[in-house]
């Protein structure tokens, strides 16, 4: 993008770490494989698999501790039908899988055990000690392991992480952000609403920085209804030479990685020359490189330093539409009475114009617990495109679980045109149209009925300019001891991204 940094390597997007029927969760893997093909390039079905440290002996968690023992028996009898199913699935060059099964522990905090493979057992280990001993006799056999810690903001000792026992060995990254909240800090947005309680400071990333641990990010759904990448949830962005097992996991190893909400963000940052991950030589003169690509308006783009902001980028200056400039139209449906299902088929068609790129951004049932009712099935978004300026995509919504909570279906449109290009949608039969002179003024809505109907909406055209950001900045530290840097990019429709941080070594 802007730095020799990247030179030879791809941007993938993926969620490692999302739940389905194949223990305690909702929907079969192979509608979870099928929704993640939708909208990513790498993706692992993760099995809840074992709680060595299980309040049993807590009356009023009877309930809680059965539910969690029938679904690892459950795991159990899936697990040989995951393995298959991972490799079946599997395509180098096209949609990259991983075999994951997840270890809880409220001493240690829970952890995802990954294998470069589609083999390998479930680990039924007593204490993370024990658990990297057994990792540590597989990596001498030859098969590589990752044990990454997830939903670190809870307290130590109630399934958050323990900073104390962090040890990079089989953890070169932590999932900071998931659909459990965000665990940057303990301020912000995102906050863990979870049963599981608050976000705890001493658990966050930046604690876990100012300790002087190393390790890179990453973010993740934790979906539990069959849909990886479920928009709005999380995501894990990778560096990787190639989409390929090997290329993924050497770019998690490496650190390249960097955390997301929604949006496919594209973000670069190097050190000097060096990318985001790395621990570089020490050195008083810093110069700091970002470029963004964002998936909408870009609000904020921070540089920070041992956790402090000391650059922030604020968006450019208001100009015109330029001829041929590129534009992003968010294109949404859903609304309507809550829990009364409403399939769609849209197509959309751009004329005058060209039709660039095409984002899904599908979504699943934001459920993390028993439901009374399983859908007949939890693959229900597709999309492909109709040659080179159209598109058509089919989808369910059942209205926003809260007014806060959305549960929206759409598609982000990466448009050429010029203020007289038009945007054509059909939506179930029902149509809309508008020039992008009208939508950069702002966004187009209707409905498929009378009020309090299903509904949908044309986007705003954001330019170009307003969602790519490219700065530089040069800092001078004395370096007396290992620092860090990371980046934080805000996006006008509240989506973010922030990067792995790079180490700057003492001088």
């Amino acid at each position: 993008m802007i730095t020799p940094a990247y030179d030879g390597l791809g941007l993938y997007y993926g969620d490692i770490h999302n739940h389905c029927g194949v223990s305690y969760g909702h929907g079969s893997p192979e509608d979870a494989f099928a929704n993640a093909r939708q909208q990513l390039d790498f993706a692992s079905v993760v099995a809840h698999a074992h709680w060595p440290d299980m309040p049993v002996g807590d009356p009023a968690l009877a309930a809680l501790v059965a539910y969690h023992q029938e679904g690892f028996r459950k795991a159990e009898r899936n697990w040989p039908h995951l393995q298959e199913l991972t490799q079946a699935v599997h395509e180098d060059g096209r949609f990259v899988t991983f075999l994951a099964f997840e270890w809880h522990s409220l001493r240690y905090g829970d952890h995802v055990v990954y294998y470069n493979s589609s083999r390998g057992d479930i680990i039924r280990a007593a204490t993370l000690p024990e658990m990297r001993e057994r990792l540590r006799g597989l990596a001498a056999q030859g098969t590589e392991c990752f044990a990454i810690p997830h939903h670190i903001g809870y307290l130590t000792g109630r399934r958050g992480i323990s900073w104390g026992d962090f040890s990079p060995e089989f953890s070169p990254v932590v999932e900071m952000v998931s659909m459990h909240g965000l665990a940057e800090s303990d301020e912000g947005p995102y906050a863990y609403l979870h049963t599981m309680g608050p976000r705890d400071g001493r658990s966050t990333m930046q604690h876990g920085l100012r300790l002087g641990q190393v390790f890179g990010v990453i973010g993740s759904s934790d979906h539990h209804s069959g849909h990886p990448g479920s928009y709005g949830h999380g995501l894990l962005a990778a560096w990787a030479g190639d989409l390929t097992r090997r290329g993924i996991w050497d770019a998690i190893a490496a650190r390249r990685t960097y955390a997301l909400t929604g949006d496919r963000i594209a973000l670069a940052v190097a050190l000097n020359g060096a990318p985001m991950g790395s621990v570089v030589p020490a050195a008083r003169e810093r110069r700091i490189e970002v470029a963004v690509v964002g998936g909408a308006a870009l609000d904020a783009v921070d540089i920070l330093h041992n956790n402090r902001v000391v650059h922030r980028w604020s968006g450019p200056p208001a100009s015109r539409v330029q001829p041929g400039e590129a534009v992003k139209v968010h294109v949404e449906v859903g609304w309507g009475d809550r829990n009364r299902n409403q399939e769609w088929q849209v197509e959309l068609a751009v004329e005058g114009g060209r039709l660039l790129s095409v984002e899904p951004r599908f979504r699943g049932h934001p459920v993390v617990s028993p439901q009374g009712k399983e859908e007949s099935t939890y693959a229900f978004s597709a999309w492909e495109r109709l040659g080179e300026a159209a598109v058509r995509f089919r989808t369910r919504t059942w209205g926003n679980v809260t007014t806060m909570t959305p549960s929206t279906q759409g598609v982000c449109l990466e448009i050429a045109g010029d203020p007289g290009t038009r945007l054509r949608g059909t939506f179930n039969g029902s149509a809309a149209d508008a020039t992008l002179g009208e939508l950069l003024e702002g966004g187009r809505a209707g409905y498929l009925g009378g009020f309090r109907t299903p509904a949908y909406v044309l986007g705003r055209a954001v330019r170009a300019g307003e969602y790519t950001c490219q700065t530089t900045f040069r800092h001078e530290v004395e370096g007396r001891a290992r620092d860090w840097y990371y980046v934080r990019v805000s996006q006008r429709n509240g989506q973010l991204a922030w990067s792995s941080p790079i180490f700057v070594e003492a001088g």
